[in-house]
């Protein structure tokens, strides 16, 4: 595993960030962007770097079943033992899917991962010069003392505008509880104390009571200061969104026919390229040549379900430990044991 690069020690030293501080990871699925926060001398979050994602499968929305190669959505929490640096993918963080609200709602599904490789069946997958980034800040978050990291996964940026253009989804209740644990992460830059009641997400609730997944909730309460917060900003995106529906703006698709996506990036290098079938080194990293690009679509707006692709080809076989101990380093154990691989060579 590769130590952090000088060019981040100095970026992280710029911005008043410890080496060790603590990170968190929100990830967009429509922008195909991954974004890794880190606390800053404020004791606050504070953004360090955007990386493009070079593929994910499935739609916009959640995971419901195994096999369905849909990348989740949620809230999870990463310990070390997610982390695996033995990955087929050459690097893999595991998302923990199926969390307690998955698990709550019968969803199922197993080894949904964040990997090298730029290749997906139902994960987000980096080329392997970002993941080897992102594996390094969070190894160095939990040389720093921290127990878990938090990932929030999105469907998109939870603007406004964005709900607006998304209404039609039958998405959207899960979006809008999603949603609020977006807007407790803006209003704080905190990471959201997240609870599962009632089959559904609380965040930053305190109570004498127990959270159960399938149990009714206890009484609780959010803190005064965030919770006034929270509303306020609650109350003027509805307001947004009301003024944008009422304009007309235009739907977006309901499915992309299970294609997924690609950053922009990664699209213009291919086309630039002539397409894929030969290595494109970028600036956010190499494009293997067996990638599988979405297809481009002629409307975005068009609610037309589209034929999806062919399954994306196998990586080259790798030997992998299926059983093998836990190593320790610097007193955090880094997981050795490959997950199982779908037959396209990827975990979901």
């Amino acid at each position: 595993m590769q130590p952090l690069s000088e060019r981040i020690v100095a970026d992280l030293e710029s911005r008043n960030m410890a080496k060790g501080a603590p990170i968190l990871l929100q990830i967009f699925k429509e922008e195909s962007e991954l974004e890794v926060w880190k606390i800053d001398g404020t004791g606050r979050f504070a953004l360090l770097r955007t990386y493009p994602i070079c593929r994910w499968s499935g739609d916009l929305g959640p995971k419901f079943q195994q096999g369905d190669r849909q990348a989740p959505e949620g809230f999870y929490a990463i310990s070390p033992d997610l982390m695996n640096p033995n990955s087929t993918a050459y690097l893999a963080i595991n998302t923990g899917f199926p969390n307690a609200y998955d698990r709550a709602n019968g969803r199922t599904g197993q080894f949904l991962m964040i990997h090298g490789d730029c290749s997906s069946a139902g994960c987000y997958a980096m080329t392997d010069e970002q993941i080897a980034e992102i594996y390094a800040l969070a190894r160095e978050a939990f040389f720093g003392g921290q127990k878990s990291f938090q990932v929030q996964a999105y469907p998109f940026r939870m603007t406004p505008l964005n709900m607006a253009k998304h209404r039609n989804s039958p998405h959207m209740a899960f979006w809008r509880m999603l949603k609020q644990g977006y807007d407790h992460f803006e209003v704080t830059r905190q990471e959201p104390k997240v609870d599962v009641c009632d089959r559904h997400y609380v965040f930053d609730g305190q109570s004498s009571g127990k959270f159960g997944p399938v149990e009714q909730c206890p009484a609780y309460s959010v803190p005064q200061e965030i919770a006034s917060a929270v509303h306020s900003k609650e109350r003027q995106d509805e307001a947004q969104f009301v003024q944008l529906v009422i304009r007309g703006v235009p739907t977006a698709a309901t499915t992309t026919g299970g294609q997924g996506g690609m950053n922009a990036t990664y699209r213009a290098a291919l086309k630039a390229n002539g397409g894929p079938g030969s290595d494109i080194r970028t600036a956010s990293g190499t494009i293997p040549s067996y990638v599988h690009p979405p297809a481009e679509l002629s409307s975005r707006d068009s609610t037309a379900s589209l034929s999806s692709l062919p399954s994306p080809a196998a990586r080259p076989s790798q030997p992998r430990a299926l059983s093998v101990e836990p190593i320790s380093a610097g007193g955090v154990k880094l997981s050795t044991a490959e997950t199982p691989a779908s037959p396209q060579g990827q975990p979901y």
